[in-house]
C-alpha cells in the first residue's frame, strides 16, 4: 500500500511515521469491532441449547419402525419410547387389568395421561404407544422386557412390557404399572400428535 493510498493523506505528502502507526492501529481495531458484532448476530440466528432444553417440538420419522420394534428420540432432554406394537401384544392388553394399579391411566395430574390416549392401548393408534422412557418412582429408566413367558423378577405368565430394575416396578406394553409396586403411576404419555400417517410430532397436540 502507498502513502497515497491511506485515506486523509494528500497524493505526493510525506506520511508522519506517527500518524501511519496510529492509522494502522485505528483500522485495525475498527476490523476487530465489526467482526465482534457480527459473531453474536449469527449465533443469535441458532437455536441455543436453552431453547432446546425449553421444550421444542420434535418431528419424527416412524415409516421404519417394525412391528414390535421400539425407537427412542430425546425430547426436553428425556428419551420417549415409540413402540410399534404387534396384533399380538395388543391382544393382551384386556387381560391385564385386574393386575393393574390403574388400567383406565385416571391417576396423578390431569395431563399425566392426555384424553387422546385414555383408552386401552394409550395411543392415538391402536399399535403405536409414545411414552417418556422415566419411571415415575425415582426417574429411572425401565428395561424393554418385550418377550413374554417366565424371566428372572417377572411372573410366569408375563405378557410382555418393562421392568424398572432400580426397583422392580413392572409395566405392561401400554406403559401402564402394575398393583403393588414401588412406581406410583403409569408411564408418562408426551402431547404428540400425528403429522402424517408416518410422522409423528412430539411436544404438541394442538390439533391431536
Amino acid at each position: 500500500m502507498t502513502q497515497a493510498s491511506v485515506i486523509g493523506v494528500p497524493h505526493g505528502a510525506p506520511l508522519d511515521k506517527n500518524k501511519r502507526n496510529w492509522i494502522v492501529a485505528t483500522c485495525a481495531v475498527g476490523g476487530i469491532g465489526v467482526a465482534a458484532v457480527a459473531v453474536p448476530l449469527v449465533s443469535s440466528m441458532q437455536p441455543s441449547e436453552k431453547a432446546k432444553a425449553a421444550g421444542a417440538a420434535v418431528e419424527v420419522d416412524i415409516s421404519r419402525v417394525l412391528p414390535g420394534e421400539k425407537l427412542t428420540v430425546e425430547w426436553r432432554g428425556m428419551p420417549v419410547w415409540i413402540v410399534k406394537r404387534t396384533p399380538e401384544q395388543l391382544a393382551t392388553l384386556p387381560n391385564n387389568d385386574d393386575l393393574l394399579a390403574d388400567p383406565k391411566s385416571k391417576r396423578k395430574l390431569p395431563d399425566w395421561t392426555p384424553e387422546y390416549a385414555r383408552n386401552e392401548h394409550r395411543s392415538i393408534k391402536p399399535e403405536v404407544l409414545v411414552v417418556l422412557g422415566i419411571c415415575p418412582h425415582l426417574g429411572c429408566s425401565p428395561s424393554d422386557k418385550f418377550n413374554p413367558g417366565a424371566q428372572p423378577s417377572l411372573p410366569d405368565d408375563w405378557d410382555g412390557g418393562w421392568l424398572c430394575p432400580c426397583h422392580g416396578s413392572t409395566f405392561d406394553l401400554a406403559g401402564r404399572v402394575y398393583k403393588n409396586k414401588p412406581s406410583p403411576d403409569n408411564l408418562q404419555v408426551p402431547p404428540h400428535q400425528y403429522l402424517s400417517d408416518t410422522r409423528l410430532l412430539i411436544g404438541d397436540d394442538k390439533k391431536a
